[in-house]
């Protein structure tokens, strides 16, 4: 399946959370009734007590209403980003191994809640997961889940401030490498999640 034309709405939206990645820092106030920098320490939690951050957002998504139905689409960003060095190391890839690459917002509706920069290693799935995350917008998550692997959370990050009230556009960044069910790395994620999380209906 081919790249979706994105809405004005939604290439707005995609556009400031880009620039959060970048360093951006931007701003806006939030009325929820938990304090902003409580209810991203939840969401934290809630990552790192879960293997899936794909399951983790869509139940999110749901208890939050951000969508109907509260699906997860991987709206893919066309960009190269090679292995280095570190990254091969993290993954235990052979010298000539291939890792490939994919960016991706993470939306709920018209909620882009994260932005990922996944390195895979494609000889440890299968052909079918290759083409899926080749050519659809299904999360990465969600096309590896018949690997039963587990999540090794290397670095997560609370970018919201205590006492707080006006948010950055990146609320949360984690770093993890994926693993197979025994014990083999097969992909390294770095998560930077918005302040869309915060959204409500």
């Amino acid at each position: 399946m081919g790249e979706k034309a994105a809405a004005p709405g939604w290439a707005f939206a995609l556009a400031l959370e880009l620039a959060s990645a970048a360093g951006l820092a931007c701003a806006a106030p939030f009325g929820g009734e938990l304090s902003p920098f409580a209810e991203v320490q939840q969401l934290n939690a809630e990552l790192l007590g879960h293997d899936s951050a794909t399951a983790t957002l869509t139940d999110w998504c749901a208890a939050h209403h951000l969508a109907e139905p509260p699906v997860i689409v991987a709206h893919r960003v066309t960009e190269s980003k090679p292995a280095d060095a570190q990254v091969r190391a993290l993954l235990h890839a052979a010298p000539d191994e291939e890792i490939r690459y994919r960016r991706v917002a993470l939306a709920c509706g018209r909620h882009v809640l994260s932005e990922a920069d996944n390195w895979y290693r494609p000889g440890q799935l299968t052909p079918a997961m290759n083409d899926a995350l080749a050519a659809s917008e299904t999360p990465f998550g969600a096309v590896v889940k018949p690997l039963g692997f587990h999540r090794q959370t290397l670095e997560a990050q609370v970018l919201v401030t205590p006492g707080e009230w006006r948010v950055p556009a990146a609320v949360i960044r984690q770093r993890a490498v994926l693993e197979t069910a025994d014990g083999t790395p097969f992909s390294y994620v770095v998560e930077t999640y918005t302040r869309a999380v915060l959204d409500r209906p």
